[in-house]
């Protein structure tokens, strides 16, 4: 037992010194916020050491898949990639031969955290379904950061995961993009440096269930549109307020507002909307909803039948996270198919697959082969490595970090995970796992994805 506190305490330590060193850096934020750089991120990259995997199968992210290479990793970044590469002095080499090396899963679409494990009803944080309009809460302000699931999902590829309030109003609240750090105290130590936050919107069935069934507004398609409409034609009032002030600052500023703060920054475009919406129809609506206060679509999530509207989506250039084949749960998911995911790609459309669940979040890689399977038997010819787009840098973009990571380009965060095979075959799994270069994962070690939560429910002190 006393090793086990001195570990906690060492671990301890470490996250405090990494927030005293990262206390000056402060994470994009909205300029419609007085409050600026409040909630900034401390997340500070584990050390790692330059490391060299030879001679993989290797997707780039960018849609290239490269025969017998090499990918080096240093100070935290992609150094190269190509063949015979030379490793610097004191570098881990890894024998790739056989195995394949991917940029890390980003999920544009999770709950963890806020939804965590274990399930119960002491953990649900993930709808404030209290009013249709709940713009001005935060998801992470919810977040658990001990949830199990984190180490989860990392020993399935994923190294980024943006995570969201739920569905059921009209505005759930602001999302945000983070790391699954083991051992993270506070969620601002999981906060990916600079991402943007987002806005969760949900249209369709889930907003009028909630609020129709208790005899309030909205309870039709159309009071959810007209919910969207009076909120903003709110927000660009407020906006106004506060440009006004910032010009001719004389008096005392305008009350804030949190709810119309996030929906100003929506305005200003430093918070993406990211849009729970099924139907075409319906998403043709959101983005006529956007034409008239003049704000920007991220991505539509779920969309089921992004399918039939690829090139309105295309024009708009709003990405679609698609299952891969989970539909006809409900009327509006009745329209699904499993083509989906390979359609919008096909088509010139910025697909990706996401999970919106702890269970699929381990598995995105097959969720992705699935997709592709489809497209193929539909005669779409795309190939392995345009289909990992859909899992890295696709999703990227939608999170406003395409600059960042998503792809093995030089330059960018070194996240990378190196598979047993072909991670698009249901045989395949994660070997290492590396983010920003370090090492943070390996199969067959399981004590690296337990949270302290779960270090705690399964210790048992050896005895003699």
């Amino acid at each position: 037992m006393r090793a086990r506190l001195r570990s906690i305490i060492v671990r301890l330590g470490v996250f405090g010194l990494s927030a005293c060193a990262t206390t000056s850096h402060h994470a994009d934020t909205t300029p419609t916020d007085p409050n600026n750089g409040a909630y900034a991120s401390t997340y500070t990259p584990r050390p790692s050491v330059p490391t060299l995997i030879r001679g993989a199968t290797v997707f780039d992210g960018n849609g290239a898949t490269l025969q017998n290479a090499d990918v080096l990793m240093s100070d935290g970044h992609i150094s190269q990639v190509g063949q015979n590469l030379t490793a610097p002095a004191g570098a881990t080499i890894i024998d790739g031969r056989g195995r394949y090396v991917t940029p890390g899963i980003i999920d544009p679409h999770s709950h963890l955290g806020v939804y965590p494990s274990p399930a119960i009803d002491a953990t649900q944080n993930g709808n404030e379904a209290t009013d249709p309009d709940r713009a001005e809460v935060w998801a992470e302000h919810s977040i658990w950061p001990q949830d199990p699931g984190f180490g989860r999902a990392l020993a399935g590829g994923v190294t980024t995961l943006h995570i969201l309030p739920g569905s059921a109003n009209l505005f759930g609240g602001r999302g945000q993009t983070i790391r699954p750090v083991l051992g993270a105290v506070t969620t601002q130590q999981m906060l990916f440096p600079g991402a943007p936050q987002s806005l969760k919107m949900a249209c369709g069935e889930n907003p009028s269930r909630v609020y129709g069934g208790r005899n309030q507004f909205p309870s039709t398609t159309m009071g959810n549109v007209a919910g969207y409409r009076a909120a903003f034609i709110r927000a660009q009032a407020y906006r106004r307020h506060w440009q006004h002030y910032r010009e001719h600052p004389q008096g005392d500023p305008p009350d804030r507002d949190l709810q119309l703060e996030t929906l100003a920054g929506v305005l200003d475009g430093s918070i993406r909307v990211q849009w729970h919406c099924y139907r075409s129809d319906e998403m043709a609506t959101a983005i006529q909803i956007s034409h008239e206060f003049g704000f920007h679509i991220a991505a539509f999530h779920h969309a089921v039948e992004a399918y039939k509207i690829v090139d309105l989506l295309n024009r708009e250039h709003i990405c679609a996270a698609m299952w891969a084949d989970w539909w006809g749960f409900k009327i509006e998911a009745y329209d699904g198919i499993r083509e989906n995911i390979a359609f919008v790609h096909a088509r010139g459309g910025c697909a990706m697959v996401h999970s919106d669940s702890e269970v699929g979040i381990q598995r995105l890689n097959q969720e992705a082969a699935k997709a592709l399977s489809a497209g193929r038997r539909a005669g779409l010819n795309i190939s392995d490595g345009e289909a990992w787009e859909w899992l890295s840098r696709n999703p990227a973009r939608a999170l406003g970090i395409e600059d960042q990571t998503g792809t093995l380009a030089p330059g960018k965060r070194a996240d990378v995970v190196l598979w047993s095979a072909n991670p698009l075959s249901t045989y395949a799994v994660a070997e290492r796992v590396f983010i920003d270069g370090a090492q943070v994962y390996q199969r067959g070690q399981d004590q690296q994805h337990f949270s302290d939560f779960e270090l705690g429910q399964t210790y048992r002190e050896s005895r003699p």
